[in-house]
């Protein structure tokens, strides 16, 4: 029997967007070094789930509750979230044009150490890990001190998520679709960055519909999410049952 507590524990969750309710009741746990994967059609509300928890304003909450190491998640603004250790990659991750990277990713870094007690790092000493961390992923160090995504590739925007994944070592990672546009050496990248973190503690839910992409993560719960509620959960076998049916799962599929 598992005794480690849930670091995630979210219990009948409710949200809407735009007037809409996108999520009906959501419950689900996850614990330190593991990993999660979420899996669902499009439109079955992945996303939502991902930045209701990270505190995104257009997704208000409704309903339920939602605790971070036992603290409560809904009570902390989006900053206090980010530095209680709520990472979310999106799925899309937008330019933020005359913000250098460096600066960017430095400054958040440093606003996590403070939180944790930790020393900030000077300019010299992020360089010099930012860079480690940059060639580890296949990001040149150009990108830098390039303002934040501008101009950069769709598989170079992920990397760059991974990046300040890689500096920033959150307890929780929530990572919406992070292959998405990555070549075979972007998604080994991730898939080494997660087991590096994992080793460390750090928990995962992962969303993804690639099953190649979930078997390489051996995740330890396959949650499938139906009408805005967890509608299935299991294991590796669960993922490759949808792979081969389709979110279109019959009752006698669902029992099987």
């Amino acid at each position: 029997m598992n005794m480690i507590q849930p670091l995630l524990q979210v219990r009948d969750l409710r949200v809407d967007v735009a007037g809409r309710t996108v999520l009906e009741s959501v419950s689900m746990q996850v614990r330190p070094g593991t990993v999660s994967v979420l899996m669902g059609a499009n439109g079955s509300g992945k996303s939502t789930l991902g930045l209701a928890l990270a505190g995104h304003p257009r997704y208000r909450v409704t309903g339920g509750s939602a605790q971070l190491g036992g603290a409560d998640l809904l009570a902390m603004d989006v900053e206090a979230r980010a530095r209680a250790g709520l990472f979310l990659s999106f799925q899309a991750p937008p330019d933020i044009p005359g913000v250098k990277n460096n600066l960017f990713v430095r400054t958040a870094v440093n606003a996590v150490r403070e939180s944790r007690g930790d020393t900030p790092l000077d300019a010299f000493d992020f360089l010099v890990e930012a860079r480690g961390a940059a060639r580890q992923l296949g990001l040149a160090d150009a990108m830098l001190n390039r303002p934040v995504n501008e101009g950069f590739s769709g598989g170079e925007r992920k990397r760059n998520e991974l990046l300040q994944l890689a500096l920033l070592k959150p307890r929780l990672a929530i990572l919406d679709e992070i292959d998405s546009g990555m070549d075979v050496d972007g998604v080994r990248a991730t898939l080494d960055l997660v087991a590096r973190l994992r080793e460390q503690g750090t928990a995962f839910v992962v969303v993804s519909h690639y099953l190649h992409l979930i078997e390489a993560l051996a995740p330890d719960a396959v949650l499938r999410l139906e009408n805005g509620r967890i509608a299935e959960t299991g294991g590796l076998a669960l993922a490759q049952a949808i792979a081969q049916t389709g979110y279109a799962r019959s009752p006698d599929a669902v029992e099987a």
